[in-house]
């Protein structure tokens, strides 16, 4: 390990917007499903190296609210690929000591899809080595309306509303703000990911497609990431 290796900021928690599956397989010359199939088979070794790294939460970006405007065809082939992932990796990520969430909501997926997610959910919630949550049906504002909501319904008065209480109410609760945020393939969006809790994220766009996304590209963010001096609105530490 050479010295830059070595005083790496590690953050606690990164979140991954998962983007450039349909340009990589322009670029194969295949079919737009081919790269989103190669994508998902990413995630594995994505985690892999987030343990390596000694990394406590990954959260993936894998469907958005607003990706149910896409073509029928890649919904559903997205849909088969997430179940394919999860009959295949369930098992050995759990023995891995990996703890699986699910944040967004449930509804409008197929049932049988909504099953095994809870599965996993419920297999792996007692693992601690690192939780990875996979934001599927999430987009940000839903997911703000619906801790206001929740909130409304509560009963809680106006003066009782605070950045903590919206913070309990999110899908999120109980896992810290990410300090880092990688979005692949090199466009510049937050694209409506973690929008409450990124206000004071690092934020990193390699031109990396999601499926080619490795163990190095990944340290290479880490060592961006560690160049960076989060001041969270005060003044530089340097």
């Amino acid at each position: 390990m050479d010295s830059k290796e070595e005083t790496l900021k590690i953050p606690t928690h990164v979140g991954l917007i998962m983007d450039g599956n349909g340009r990589w397989a322009n670029a194969q010359g295949l079919p737009r499903l081919a790269g989103h199939r190669a994508g998902v088979e990413n995630l594995r070794g994505v985690i892999t190296a987030g343990i390596k790294f000694g990394i406590k939460y990954l959260s993936f970006y894998a469907f958005s609210t607003e990706n149910w405007n896409r073509p029928k065809d890649e919904v559903f082939g997205i849909m088969d690929l997430l179940s394919e992932f999860i009959d295949r990796e369930t098992v050995p990520l759990h023995e891995e000591g990996v703890r699986i969430l699910h944040i967004g909501h449930l509804d409008r997926l197929r049932p049988s899809l909504v099953d095994k997610i809870e599965y996993a959910v419920n297999l792996t919630k007692n693992n601690r080595k690192i939780t990875v949550q996979l934001a599927f049906n999430y987009g940000g504002r839903d997911e703000i309306v619906s801790a206001v909501r929740k909130i409304i319904s509560s009963g809680a008065r106006p003066d009782e509303v605070t950045e903590a209480l919206i913070g309990r109410n999110l899908f999120t609760a109980g896992i810290p703000d990410p300090d880092l945020i990688i979005r692949t393939s090199g466009e510049m969006r937050t694209s409506n990911f973690l929008m409450w809790q990124s206000a004071y994220s690092e934020w990193v766009f390699p031109t990396t497609y999601w499926p080619d996304f490795n163990e190095e590209v990944f340290k290479e963010m880490l060592r961006e990431y560690s160049r960076r001096d989060r001041r969270f609105g005060g003044l530089s530490s340097k």
